[in-house]
């Protein structure tokens, strides 16, 4: 392990005691270098951003506010997200303390062999084997950002939308437990409680902002971690915007969306709820995530600027005017922060759900999965006449996993062997033709071998049959509207930033060992001097804290 710390100059161009600092980016909360107890833990999830990203923003930009934090606190540089590196495991490890075979969440939408369809009223002698959807498919309404509330006068009153939005759940969506027949909640279907629950036992307080009601997820097992839970569905009608098009379709419309998450947070940090209706307190633990980095780094072009990177980890124009977004909210936060007197007992810490892959434009093959999934069932049903089609769910980004209607060690093989085989033609960044071979594939771990690299018992309900690391570069999609995924395994999704800045850490230390944003979560409860061990996902695979002190 190597650590550092940052040259003087720099850290005092950092913490703002040079020129150039902006009132709306104290020093105050950044030059808070003594070790203090922490009473309160803001968390970020800037979904996208990789490690390369903030190197690049705050060597360009080193009287920023993001530059401001990184000089405030530790900086890990070799942080790594979960495999796969989808939302809803990246953020579920960070509040527990987990990976995906410990908390079971693999995805947000995923398969259960032992749950009972959705909308199971009647369970005895019912067939197991469900989708588990945890997006915003689960909505009321998922065309309304409120996600079926019914608030007038949106989307300017999406503030006021409800902080328990399993209300907004519709559970005849929700698979069926067998024992109890009765549906099963996301809170439910997490298998390890929370860094919410934990500090919720302890008479602390708790909120979080994020972008599908499924993220009750978060309450943990109990059903009752976090007391302030503000999610406007991303994936909604953007009103204001072209007829048709969701939040991540315009990025002026993602950054609008990352506003009222912001508007959330500043309420909190003024000690109110997420509404701004009830004084309740500045929360022991709280947070929210950003969704325009990623979108930046997805789409082609938006708002006349062009998505992704120029070259291998330069940001575009598009993707720089992002940063730049999420630099100035941030900024707004820290602001607050100080304002209210908050920055010596308060600790930010710095992260992302996934990363985005690939950073290199030139190494972009769209790849259509379809075909090739249409192709496995075929060949599988040729050689059993009669047979259902193997592939009983698919989730493809730029991984492949795979649940299987035969999950018999020669089903598995087979597809595995399948795939492998196929070659074709993708598309490159320029949508002209880019071959492609072993179904943009670069490793596949089947049956046994695919529980084994999740460390499960082979036949696990939820692990997934079939999983196959991408190629870099590889993107699944069947159009040509994305230049970038996450989920899977490379570099450029798993390597993210991991800063811990402000009370009760140094700063100015740079720490080049290798750590995982799973140990965000005892992290939290040590800040809070709250035992990490409380977390089950932490005694199981012996997460650790980070040496942040």
């Amino acid at each position: 392990m190597s650590r550092r710390h940052v040259r003087p100059a720099a850290l005092l161009a950092a913490t703002g005691v040079l020129a150039g600092v902006t009132a709306a980016q104290p020093a105050a909360f950044a030059a808070s270098h003594h070790p203090a107890a922490t009473r309160h833990v803001l968390l970020v999830s800037v979904d996208g951003l990789h490690q390369s990203d903030l190197a690049w923003y705050t060597a360009r930009h080193p009287n920023s506010a993001l530059a401001q934090l990184v000089g405030g606190g530790v900086e890990f540089t070799h942080a790594a997200t979960t495999t796969p590196s989808d939302s809803f495991p990246g953020m579920v490890a960070q509040a527990t303390g987990g990976s995906p075979g410990t908390t079971g969440v693999y995805y947000d939408d995923t398969y259960n062999a032992a749950l009972l369809p959705a909308g199971t009223t009647s369970c005895k002698g019912v067939k197991p084997g469900v989708e588990v959807d945890l997006t915003e498919d689960l909505d009321k309404n998922q065309a309304s950002i409120d996600a079926g509330q019914g608030l007038a006068g949106l989307p300017d009153s999406i503030l006021s939308m409800t902080g328990r939005p399993q209300s907004l759940i519709n559970p005849s969506k929700l698979p069926v437990d067998p024992k109890t027949c009765k549906p099963v909640y996301p809170h439910s279907y997490l298998k390890v409680n929370t860094v919410f629950e934990v500090a919720r036992q302890a008479g602390l307080r708790t909120a979080w902002s994020d972008k599908h009601a499924a993220y009750e997820i978060l309450d943990g097992p109990s059903g009752t971690g976090v007391q302030d839970l503000f999610t406007p569905e991303i994936n909604s009608d953007a009103l204001g915007y072209a007829t048709g098009d969701d939040w991540t379709k315009d990025n002026k419309a993602t950054e609008q969306y990352d506003g009222y998450k912001v508007k959330a947070v500043l309420n909190e940090i003024d000690g109110y709820d997420h509404s701004r209706t009830h004084k309740v307190g500045t929360p022991a633990v709280f947070g929210l995530n950003f969704q325009s980095v990623s979108t930046a780094q997805k789409l082609p072009a938006s708002d006349g600027l062009t998505g992704g990177y120029t070259a291998k980890n330069v940001p575009g124009p598009l993707l720089v005017k992002n940063l730049d977004f999420v630099n100035a909210e941030i900024g707004a936060l820290t602001a607050e922060i100080a304002k209210r007197h908050l920055a010596a007992s308060t600790t930010v810490i710095l992260s992302a759900k996934h990363g985005q892959s690939p950073t290199d434009p030139a190494a972009l093959t769209r790849v259509d999965d379809g075909p090739l999934l249409d192709g496995l069932d075929a060949a599988w049903k040729k050689l059993h006449p009669g047979a259902a089609d193997l592939v009983t769910h698919a989730v493809d980004d730029d991984a492949m996993l795979l649940w299987l209607s035969d999950r018999s060690p020669a089903a598995t093989a087979f597809a595995k062997k399948y795939l492998l085989a196929q070659n074709g033609t993708g598309t490159d960044i320029d949508a002209k033709p880019k071959a492609y071979t072993s179904s943009g594939l670069s490793k596949v771990y089947a049956g046994r071998a695919a529980a084994d690299y999740f460390h499960v018992k082979p036949g696990d309900a939820r692990v997934p049959d079939l999983f196959g690391v991408a190629q870099y570069g590889v993107v699944y999609t069947g159009g040509t509207k994305k230049i970038a995924e996450h989920g899977g395994g490379h570099s450029d999704d798993l390597a993210v930033p991991l800063v811990v800045s402000g009370a009760s850490v140094p700063a100015g230390v740079r720490d080049s060992a290798h750590v995982q944003t799973k140990q965000i979560a005892p992290t939290i409860l040590s800040l809070l001097g709250l035992d990490p061990r409380s977390l089950q996902a932490v005694r199981e695979e012996h997460t650790t804290v980070l040496p942040v002190r």
